[in-house]
């Protein structure tokens, strides 16, 4: 039923809906917003004092609709989306629910700061989200183990695949800078006994690592990661350009071996021997010791082909260092390979109060044939010449 009202009416009545609002009297506050609402005259922002009053006042449906009404026009309100969450939760549907929640709070960290009042709101409906998707968790995990696929009864990938429904993990690709080999796997980290050179690698680790205590003291052997180029753009990597907090020791670069530093690592050079090195023009293999001091951060970021994958083998690792691939860290351990796809967004750190020093070196993928080895070699030859 629409009421008529004058302009000044609707106003009049809007200020004292809001009065009573702030007052703590929603029925009050309902009543007159109603009558705005009825006469035609409400704006979003009283729609959505009506929402509030509704709510305050337990009527969980005139809510709903209220917040629709500011929803229709600004599909980001954060209060409005907050409010429809409530009513779908009082409703007994806790999966529209979350889905309301979870839309405002991931608005709201892309807004800054906020009022206090809509913080506390933002707060709360994240606790709200967290409970319901506890709620569905325990829901999914009783019936699953019902069907016969309880925790033991699982593939790594299928618990992954659920904390990615459940948003607790978010998807992450390859995203070569450099060039992309479609139809790879998306796997962040391979297990060390997929390979049989692995354990060739991990026995010489002693030997790796007494040949480079023997070096460390000597100035001028190791030198910044990135480092400017009078040939190319300079592009500062979030502080790390020139910057000896990241720096490296290279047995191998640009395309062949630097013979003064092979000599001096030959337990290190001849344990690779049977690694499946990529011999890629001068953009592979890399083999080099790289250094990250104290309190150094290696940002998140991409490697340049996913035709290979990359080798830690950690030889000095104090506590507090960590490494992420994707979804999932995990912790350098001397003498213990780490073997992952640089393409997938990764990062690493140097917590603790003195230097981590890894082994990195560079193998061709598995999954890649002979043929398409060779193949993709020949790309690189094409471009490089």
């Amino acid at each position: 039923m629409t009421t008529q009202l004058s302009l000044s009416e609707a106003e009049q009545l809007a200020r004292a809906g809001a009065a009573a609002l702030q007052a703590g009297n929603a029925a009050e506050a309902k009543k007159s917003l109603e009558r705005v609402a009825q006469s035609g005259r409400a704006t979003a922002q009283i729609w959505l004092l009506l929402a509030y009053a509704c709510r305050q006042a337990g009527d969980h449906e005139a809510a709903e609709k209220a917040a629709e009404e500011v929803l229709a026009t600004d599909n980001r309100n954060l209060r409005a989306l907050i409010v429809k969450g409530d009513a779908r939760r009082a409703a007994g549907d806790g999966r529209a629910a979350g889905n309301f929640y979870n839309t405002a709070v991931k608005l709201a960290r892309q807004m800054g700061t906020l009022p206090g009042d809509l913080a506390a709101e933002l707060e709360r409906a994240e606790q709200a989200s967290a409970d319901l998707a506890g709620g569905f968790r325990k829901a999914l995990e009783a019936h699953l183990a019902a069907a016969g696929f309880d925790d033991a009864h699982r593939t790594a990938r299928f618990h992954e695949s659920i904390a990615i429904l459940l948003e607790e993990k978010q998807v992450y690709l390859q995203q070569p800078t450099a060039y992309y080999f479609p139809r790879l796997p998306q796997i962040q980290f391979y297990e060390r006994g997929e390979f049989d050179w692995v354990g060739a690698v991990e026995a010489a680790a002693g030997d790796m690592r007494a040949e480079l205590e023997a070096v460390l003291e000597e100035d001028g052997l190791f030198r910044p990661y990135l480092q400017s180029r009078q040939d190319r753009p300079s592009y500062d990597f979030h502080g790390l350009l020139d910057n000896p907090a990241w720096s490296t020791l290279y047995l191998w670069e640009n395309g062949g071996p630097v013979e003064t530093n092979v000599a001096r690592f030959p337990k290190t050079f001849a344990a690779l021997r049977d690694v499946p090195l990529p011999r890629i023009t001068t953009r592979a293999p890399s083999i080099l010791f790289s250094l990250l001091k104290p309190g150094a951060r290696i940002e998140a970021h991409h490697g340049m082909i996913n035709a290979r994958l990359i080798c830690h083998l950690p030889l000095i690792v104090p506590p507090d260092c960590g490494f992420r691939v994707g979804n999932e860290t995990r912790a350098w351990e001397e003498g213990k390979l780490l073997i992952f796809d640089d393409t997938i967004e990764h990062e690493a750190w140097n917590h603790s109060g003195s230097d981590r020093v890894v082994l990195i070196f560079d193998a061709w993928r598995p999954e890649l044939t002979m043929d398409e080895r060779r193949a993709v070699t020949a790309i690189f030859e094409a471009i490089d010449g």
